[in-house]
């Protein structure tokens, strides 16, 4: 095996890496779904670069395995633009949480209108169901879940860099 086999049987395990640990986390939100805990706007935002990553994960592996060295690298340029801006992203959730800055007024200030009579004011609180940005539904070792997003996303845009070296 010569260094350029070595080093494109690397690139292929770190985008398997970032395959796995992408599907992984959003697998994880949609457990923590499952289980009660509802997303906000911006939870659901922030699902988005996952979407997108996970399949774009899976075809730079699948390049790095065919030796595809030059599609190899924009695969995993692609990756770290999405985790970079991932991590970004989760770290302005995270400053909404904190309340640092102010979040998207759909779900972080008051959506009900001044009601007319008692039923109105009874109505919107029954049909308006709004899951707070702003409020902390769950935190695991000190990070909220936007706090996480903002940690496993830093990761895999590192871990784009590094495939992004083993590639060239």
């Amino acid at each position: 095996m010569t260094a350029t086999d070595f080093r494109n049987v690397q690139a292929a395990h770190v985008a398997g890496l970032i395959l796995l640990i992408a599907a992984a986390t959003i697998g994880g939100a949609w457990i923590f779904q499952a289980f009660g805990y509802a997303p906000c706007e911006l939870c659901l935002k922030e699902r988005i670069p996952y979407y997108v990553g996970v399949p774009v994960a899976a075809v730079a592996f699948a390049f790095a395995v065919n030796q595809s060295r030059g599609l190899t690298r924009v695969g995993f340029v692609l990756l770290f633009l999405i985790f970079a801006f991932s991590a970004g992203f989760g770290i302005y959730h995270a400053g909404v949480e904190w309340r640092f800055w102010p979040g998207p007024t759909a779900c972080t200030g008051s959506t009900l209108t001044k009601a007319n009579s008692v039923q109105d004011f009874l109505h919107q609180l029954q049909t308006q169901k709004v899951v707070r940005c702003d409020a902390v539904a769950i935190r695991i070792l000190g990070l909220s879940l936007a706090g996480w997003n903002a940690l496993i996303s830093a990761v895999l845009a590192l871990l784009a860099i590094w495939g992004l070296r083993k590639a060239a």
